[in-house]
This record gives C-alpha cells, structure tokens and sequence, in this order.
C-alpha cells in the first residue's frame, strides 16, 4: 500500500520501498543519497496510490464509475482490453477514473501493434503510445486533473519507470562481483574461465566501432535503414526518436540479427572490418555449419531501463556481450541455482519471470543479492562480458546504450551443446526450417573436421546422461535387484526435476 506523508511535503519527495507484499511503503531509513535518487515525481495525470485515499477529504474520483465500481481495477483494465481505440478514447471522456484507465498506455500499445501502424517503419513517435495512435502533438492534449484517482494498478507501472537503478547497481557485495580482467589468452580461457561470467577491460579497446559508433553517429548514417525492435521493425530515425521521448516502464529494445548485412559491415580481421571475434574463446565450433548456423549475432540498441528479464541462452551456447556506448548491469546465476522470482516446468522446457525488470528489481534484487551463487557486475564501453553456457542472466541498461553480442560455441562446451541438440530438440531454436536434424548435421561436420574432439564430447556427453540416470533412479527408489510392482524395467512413467541438469535452453536472448 502507498501512504503519504504530510501535506506540506512535496510529492517529489515520496520515498517509495517493495514491502515484500506486492506494495510499497513509504521509508525515510534510507541514506540521504539513496533517498534523493528513490523519489518518484508526481504522476502526470495526478494519480495517487490507493493507500493515498484513506488520508484524502475530497470526492474520489471512483464513485463516478456507477455500476463499474463494484469491479477492481485490475477487471476493468482486462475489460479495457478489449475495446477499439475510438471506443477507448470516448469512455475515457465520461468521468476522470475512466479518462485515467483508458490513459494506460499499455493499452495503446497494443492497440498500435494491432493496427495500420504495425506495419509502418517511418512514422511520427509522439511521446506515448496513446498520442501516437491518436495523432496528438503536444499542443493538441488535453490537460485533466485526475488527483483524485487512487489506484495502485495504475500508478505502479508509473513508479517502476521511475526507479532509482543507481539504487540496486551500486555497493555490489564483494563476493558478488564478476571478476574484472585486463585480457585473457585462449589457453586461461580453457584451462580456467570457460565456465565462469567474467569482464575483460582491454579485449576489444581496438575495434574500430569504439571510434566510430556512437547513437547520433548511427543516426546520421542509417537513418533510414530499417532494424527489429522486438515485435516492430522500424527505421533507426523513428526508434530514435521513441527511444529519445518515451517513459515505458520497460522500453522497446532494437536487437537485430541481421544489422550486418543491412548496416554493410564487415566482420573479421580484415583492412575494412567494423570488428571481430576475441581470440580469447578461441575457435567458435558452430561455424562449421555454415551458411546452416542459427542465429548468432545482434547489434542491441537501447535507452535506459531497456534490457532483458532472465532467461539462459539458446542452444546451451555461450555469449559474449561488446558494450560500445553506455553502460550494462548484469546479474548472473549458474545453471541449477534456483532464481527468485523465475519458474521453470518441471521439464524445464518453459521459464516464466512474470514481472518486468523494474518489478523484479524492486521485489526480488534483494533476496537474490544474498544467494551464495549471484555474480553481479557493470561493463562499460570498450569492455566485453562472457556468460558461460546456461548461465541465468538479467541485463539492463543503466544509459542510452550500444552493444554488439554474439552466442558461440567453445570446446570446452561442446558436449552440453550436443547434449541439448539430441536430448531436447523440442526446444531447440534458430535455426531454419530446412534444417530438419541440428544434432546429426553438427555431429557429421565434426566428424570431419574434429574427429578426436568429437569422440571426447560424445563419451562426457554419455557419462552425463548415466549420471543423470542413476540420481534419477536413486529418488524413485528403483533398484535392480527388486522385482516388486513399483519396478517397471524399461518403461512406467517420466518426469523431470532438473537434476544435475546443466544445461537449458531458452529462445533467442534480447541481451
């Protein structure tokens, strides 16, 4: 619940903090600086959270809502959902709770994806989703006071786009920390660090995108040029433009695969090359699929706020993270921790983080900082970060940011990564249609070129699997010198709990 406090106190003031319940509470515990960063400034529209009404002596703006108010707010924003943008609009006009449910911009948003604009890649971005649908340049919004709105479905989305990401980045706890590095040769990587997220300082100082890129140097050049933006493809003029005028709780995130071939780059090591792998991971094994090879590399471009819930990365791959402009903060957890406020079936095949990156910063960093197993960190421009295969990550980004990423294969990881092709093909993702059996097409072209190291992978693979038996064994209680009916040999019935399961597979990171 929000709570104020007295009346002469300015609202920029209000210190809000996650109680645990899904609510806030005001705290005046913090430090003076943490506090100065916390404050939420006034809601646009003067919407007050609903703990706000028990102090308020004025009319509240509900009881204009007639038969209505006999639903919670969270009803009739679903009911919202199912309205056109004219009716939308007009409903918002009969009353100043409904102007403030029908002002959500979450609903404009998907009333823009559901029409003529979805389809647009140069428009007018007018600052909202609302006013961009409508039309409406700043001269021609109305102003309506809606102070005396107090709904928590409406103003949190508003308090989480306003949060102080300095407060949850910083003081990370030295047994947390990514380690920091100045470069690493491929020998340490795969003696030492194959398996562990870390940050090199130095790596990538001579890429020749560190000099060149910056956003208004993008802007200027590829302007036109048309990038995927999550569920919309747009010209670099126009995402600019939003990324440069919107307050989303959780802002669109440019990641595109093909920013190569549309930005006319090279890649390599070659006179005229933008940039080029790091040597220090060494030989990337799922280049020898060619032109066959899933998706594997993204120019990611966004605002602050922007960035990516948790998620592991496709195909058991590793990554790596190239930050050109701005600043990143990671938080990592190895593949079996168990992370707050993520849910994985139990045949792992589906993960859920139902809340936004703001949502799960104020509800579960907390709780999360003080597992054993959490590694946190922020690469900065001209630094490069390395997340091992199936590690969790959640990134955002902490300023308007540039980076380069791209998902490989090392040899060190090379039988997770035919563990997963064969043993969960159901979540296998990337690559095309055509290709039909991922596992037996990367086995056939290492058979050619890696025989040895092949055979080496398959055998770790095999030994995995029979371990992974034997536990599996162990918790149903199947021995093999008991004939009783619970012993079902070679059939009865399966299920998952994940154990000792190293290796996930998620649909391609928005990094």
């Amino acid at each position: 619940m929000f709570l104020s406090t007295d009346q002469h106190q300015k609202p920029e003031a209000l210190i809000f903090e996650a109680n645990g319940n899904g609510g806030h509470r005001v705290t005046d515990e913090d430090d003076t600086s943490t506090a100065v960063e916390s404050s939420v400034p006034t809601h646009p529209l003067g919407i007050k959270p609903l703990g706000n009404k028990y102090f308020h002596t004025g009319t509240d703006a509900r009881v204009n809502l007639g038969d209505l108010q006999v639903l919670p707010d969270e009803m009739l924003a679903q009911l919202l959902e199912y309205l056109d943008k004219r009716t939308l609009r007009l409903l918002g006009y009969t009353c100043k709770f409904l102007y403030a449910q029908c002002s959500y911009d979450d609903l404009w948003k998907t009333i823009f994806l559901e029409s003529e604009f979805k389809n647009k890649t140069s428009f007018q971005w007018q600052g909202s989703w609302r006013a961009t649908v409508l039309g409406l340049s700043p001269d021609k919004r109305i102003k309506i006071d809606c102070s005396n709105v107090f709904s928590d479905v409406l103003h949190r989305p508003f308090v989480c786009s306003h949060i102080s990401l300095p407060k949850y980045t910083r003081n990370i706890p030295p047994a947390n920390k990514i380690p920091s590095l100045d470069d690493l040769t491929y020998d340490e990587f795969a003696e030492k660090w194959s398996k562990k997220p870390f940050i090199l300082t130095r790596c990538i100082k001579s890429w020749p995108v560190l000099k060149s890129w910056n956003m208004d140097k993008l802007h200027e050049m590829y302007s036109d040029v048309v990038f995927r933006a999550e569920a919309v493809d747009w010209s670099f003029a126009t995402y600019y433009q939003y990324m440069m005028d919107s307050q989303e709780e959780s802002p669109l995130y440019l990641f595109d695969k093909k920013f190569v071939e549309k930005m006319k780059i090279e890649v390599g090591k070659t006179k005229d090359a933008a940039y080029w792998n790091p040597d220090c991971f060494g030989k990337d094994l799922f280049e020898l699929l060619g032109a066959e090879r899933p998706a594997h590399r993204w120019m990611i471009i966004g605002p602050e706020r922007s960035g990516s819930t948790f998620h592991k990365d496709p195909n058991a791959t590793s990554a790596w993270n190239a930050v050109i402009q701005g600043a990143k903060y990671w938080i990592m957890f190895p593949p079996s921790a168990q992370v707050p406020g993520v849910y994985v079936s139990e045949d792992q095949s589906e993960v859920t983080s139902p809340l936004s990156i703001a949502e799960w910063l104020l509800e579960f960093h907390a709780e999360a900082r003080r597992l054993p197993e959490c590694r946190e960190g922020i690469c900065h421009a001209g630094e490069i970060l390395h997340v091992p295969s199936g590690w969790w990550h959640l990134v955002v980004n902490l300023e308007p940011g540039i980076a380069l990423t791209q998902n490989f294969v090392p040899k060190a990881h090379l039988s997770d990564v035919l563990s997963f092709l064969k043993y969960k093909a159901d979540q296998i993702s990337g690559f095309k249609k055509e290709v039909e059996d991922p596992y037996t097409l990367f086995v056939e072209r290492l058979r050619v070129e890696y025989p040895e190291l092949l055979e080496e992978a398959v055998k770790q693979m095999e030994e995995k699997q029979g371990n992974k038996k034997r536990r599996w064994d162990q918790v149903v209680g199947h021995d093999s010198t008991d004939g009783g009916p619970e012993h079902k040999k070679g059939g009865g019935f399966s299920f998952g709990f994940g154990l000792g399961d190293d290796i996930e597979g998620e649909e391609d990171e928005i990094p």
